[in-house]
């Protein structure tokens, strides 16, 4: 398998998977009574997630703060243009509180993700991360 499809094939399979869900007209209720936001906070964790995990090529040993912004910075400008799809998408709005859930759900993953980064690997503290 290719290098560059292990490290973005699964950031842009959700970016797919996002897309697919933004283009239905209706989406089916959640399992749990979760709300929207819920479903938007979550994928977008997991595109944030895989987006930093994409830039620093696999390997968290090269995960500097400027990645994680980056990170973050894409997802949700990934975020942007899905709401802006949805717009021409009979049945669907764009919402500012979508585009809020998404930015706040790809924060949080990759947040935890740098502390984890710190907890687990304590020499990275030494090197700036």
């Amino acid at each position: 398998m290719p290098t560059w499809l292990w490290v973005w094939g699964p950031a842009a399979a959700q970016m797919i998977a996002i897309f697919f869900l933004s283009n239905q007209a209706k989406l089916p209720s959640l399992p749990g009574g979760l709300t929207g936001y819920t479903g938007h906070l979550i994928g977008y964790a997991l595109l944030g997630a895989l987006m930093l995990r994409a830039l620093v090529g696999a390997d968290c040993r090269r995960l500097t703060p400027g990645i994680a912004l980056a990170a973050w910075a894409l997802s949700c400008g990934y975020g942007i243009t899905d709401e802006f799809h949805q717009s021409f998408v009979p049945g669907r709005t764009a919402t500012f509180d979508d585009l809020v859930a998404d930015a706040c759900g790809a924060a949080l993953s990759i947040v935890g993700l740098v502390i984890w980064r710190r907890v687990r690997q304590p020499a990275a503290r030494t090197r700036g991360l």
